[in-house]
């Protein structure tokens, strides 16, 4: 068996991915003659013995292969004002671009969440031209447009459909799973054209393959992505036989981090402070994230599980080469443990207290939807507890009167209140006053 062979990538940090292209994949692309000045292709990188990267990247970090080589010194393109679509159609481009840096921005989404975006539907326009000779997708729906044929138009988009459907050396369109994203995103391109932009229909919408592609995802057959309820969290938190393990699932249950963020936690994160560092008596204590979060805010306010972080940081306090990771290892570079081990542990609760969701086990990201879902039932209760204001003031819409009445920072002060009680009752621990 070859040394790429015995390659594991999925037990790789991104860092020691990185550390491996440079030390062992550039080498050995360029003994086999490559010039390294420009970025090699997936091609290249396959027919050399590491095309598992791409898989891995995609899979546990959430990262095209593309997005990972501008980490190593190759340009991304999805970062480049001047992107090459690969298309001649300027009206298309135009629109795809105030989709992508106008409306998109304002959802105040990440850089590589944008550039995941430009490029599943750059591979669609480019696709559609290959297929139908040019790419005036916007023209073809356009209510102004003398050539717009509904039901000729969808069959064209079909048609590209069907040609990701076909067998395809494309990484990125390996999977029904992956197949369905670049559907869905095909979808909600066109429904902002039609909302926003004067376009009479969605072509894409109705596509057989969005139920052939969804129904060949895992967990896909249900409506919503699987999540920890209450009663797993606690029995998660019974499982739990160290403070670290302890830790791992306030991080995810309690604050909403995701496994990278948990894996790389740091004293230096944690605010406000005072002469002894981070204060842990402060009225709005939280953990400021330096980097933007994908979909996520710069900070996030820590509203259950204070005492666990002081009997972990107490406990680190106590050794003398701690250099402030809340999980350290004194074995990885970084200094600090990968998120694949964070998934291992989380893996190893949930089985250790016998806990399965859908015939699964569950990782890290079922209790990041614990948090959210929790957020949600929050919001929920505030509503109703005011809908007999909402009444005396002739609204049907109790929101309004939350926006109006209480005003944004009492609301807040509410929702924060009942996310304590929620999270507290998933815990089984006492509010924190």
């Amino acid at each position: 068996m070859s040394q790429q062979e015995q390659i594991n990538w999925s037990r790789m940090s991104f860092e020691e991915l990185q550390h491996f292209w440079n030390t062992e994949v550039e080498p050995d692309l360029a003994r086999d003659g490559l010039d390294l000045e420009t970025r090699p292709t997936y091609e290249e990188i396959t027919e050399a013995g590491y095309s598992g990267i791409a898989y891995a990247l995609r899979e546990h970090h959430d990262l095209t292969l593309a997005q990972f080589l501008a980490t190593v010194g190759y340009p991304d393109p999805g970062r480049d004002e001047d992107y090459s679509w690969g298309i001649e159609d300027e009206t298309t481009i135009r629109e795809l671009e105030w989709y992508l840096e106008k409306n998109l921005r304002r959802e105040g989404l990440a850089d590589t969440t944008i550039d995941s975006k430009r490029s599943r539907l750059a591979r669609f326009v480019r696709t559609y031209a290959d297929l139908h000779g040019r790419a005036d997708i916007v023209t073809r729906i356009r209510e102004d447009s003398a050539d717009v044929q509904p039901r000729i138009e969808r069959q064209r988009v079909r048609d590209v459909f069907d040609e990701w459907d076909e067998t395809n050396p494309d990484p990125d369109l390996e999977s029904h799973e992956s197949r369905y994203k670049h559907l869905l995103e095909v979808q909600k391109f066109y429904e902002r054209l039609v909302m926003d932009r004067d376009a009479e229909f969605n072509p894409a919408a109705g596509a057989p393959h969005e139920t052939n592609w969804k129904g060949s995802t895992p967990g896909a057959d249900d409506r919503d992505p699987p999540a920890l309820k209450a009663d797993d969290v606690r029995v998660l938190v019974d499982a739990c036989d160290s403070v670290a393990d302890r830790l791992l699932v306030v991080a995810t249950c309690a604050w909403g981090l995701r496994r990278r963020e948990v894996a790389r936690l740091s004293r230096d994160q944690f605010a406000p402070t005072d002469d002894d560092g981070f204060d842990f008596e402060a009225e709005d204590p939280h953990i400021v994230f330096d980097e933007k979060r994908k979909n996520g805010p710069g900070r996030v306010s820590i509203l259950y599980g204070l005492e666990t972080l002081a009997d972990r940081w107490t406990q680190l306090s106590n050794r003398d080469d701690w250099d402030g990771y809340l999980f350290p290892s004194s074995a990885a570079e970084s200094g600090h443990r990968s998120p694949d081990t964070i998934t291992k542990r989380f893996k190893r609760l949930a089985k250790d207290a016998g806990l399965e969701i859908r015939e699964q086990t569950p990782t890290p990201q079922y209790g990041r939807r614990f948090w959210y879902r929790t957020y949600g039932d929050a919001v929920k209760r505030l509503s109703s507890q005011i809908e007999a204001v909402a009444a005396e003031q002739g609204s049907s819409d109790p929101n309004v009167v939350v926006e109006n009445y209480l005003g944004e920072e009492e609301a807040r002060k509410r929702r924060r209140e009942f996310m304590r009680e929620e999270l507290a009752a998933a815990f089984e621990s006492e509010v924190r006053e």
